[in-house]
């Protein structure tokens, strides 16, 4: 869709990896709304008939009546939601954040594990609500992230919420969960290292 209109409806889309690392949709030219897209936002494919569309160049994606964010899912990556009673406690320069006995783990291919914890079990007198909104196209967009403040300074957006995921992950609804790489986690007790991912923030 782009603003209230469809641009694009088809049941023949192509699902493709002509640009690593995620899949593409290519649709049949056909389909395409006639004049709807800027110039240089899609891109004819050596496949005759199809074209590429660049995601942002539309409002919004849908598969069937899901909306779909930031590029089509990879059906080869995992993302799971399972309950646990393992004890999480996120801390951050000494300072308890967080600590719960019934935590969601989030298993995403490629990301360390994410502990989603109730929002009762988070100390929000620490924390501060951020503006930053993010989507991932396996959890959905977010409703709210949130900066720590201790002694020392302002952590920038080590928490966030969906209050509103996809239905894969709606075990998450509402939970709080804190980036791994940025704050202290101790699980069981025992302070895990902190992952060096993209996430990190240095």
């Amino acid at each position: 869709m782009l603003g209230d209109r469809w641009v694009v409806d088809t049941t023949d889309a192509l699902y493709v990896w002509d640009i690593p690392p995620y899949p593409q949709y290519l649709l049949p030219d056909r389909d395409v709304e006639s004049g709807a897209l800027a110039e240089g936002s899609f891109h004819p494919h050596q496949r005759d008939g199809y074209l590429r569309i660049d995601w942002g160049a539309v409002d919004s994606w849908f598969e069937e009546d899901e909306e779909v964010f930031v590029h089509p899912r990879n059906p080869f990556a995992r993302v799971d939601a399972i309950r646990s009673s393992r004890r999480v406690r996120i801390e951050l320069d000494g300072l308890v954040l967080a600590e719960s006995p019934s935590p969601v783990i989030v298993f995403e291919t490629g990301l360390p594990p994410r502990y989603y914890l109730a929002r009762t079990a988070v100390d929000f007198k620490r924390l501060e609500p951020s503006d930053t909104v993010t989507a991932c196209p396996y959890k959905g967009r977010t409703s709210g992230y949130w900066s720590a403040r201790t002694a020392d300074s302002l952590h920038a957006d080590v928490a966030w919420s969906y209050d509103f995921p996809t239905r894969e992950l709606l075990a998450v609804s509402g939970l709080i969960a804190f980036f791994d790489e940025r704050v202290d986690v101790f699980l069981d007790g025992e302070l895990q290292e902190r992952p060096r991912t993209p996430f990190s923030g240095d």
